[in-house]
């Protein structure tokens, strides 16, 4: 862990702590990692929206068969083999 240093105002500083002691956190720095990831989750939950809302408005659709599912499990494992090759031949 490394760690990080800032300042905040007075009121923030209060507001923090009674999240601590009610929220059930240990301490203030338990308190901002939950807070952060939960940012980073809300983040990666709006690409996924905004990936899915461009593939809706792409018009361009797949038929999604076990045909599908088998093919793409063929190039996905083809494709984890060769970053496995890359990483024992040290070209990563």
């Amino acid at each position: 862990m490394t760690t990080l240093n800032f300042s905040l105002p007075e009121d923030l500083k209060k507001w923090i702590e009674t999240q601590v002691a009610s929220g059930g956190y240990g301490n203030t720095s338990e308190y901002l990692r939950e807070l952060i990831r939960m940012d980073q989750k809300r983040r990666a939950e709006e690409r996924l929206e905004a990936l899915l809302l461009e593939g809706l408005a792409s018009k361009v659709s797949t038929e999604i068969t076990p045909a599908f599912w088998h093919r793409k499990k063929k190039e996905l494992v083809a494709r984890a083999k060769q970053s496995q090759l890359k990483k024992s031949s040290g070209t990563v």
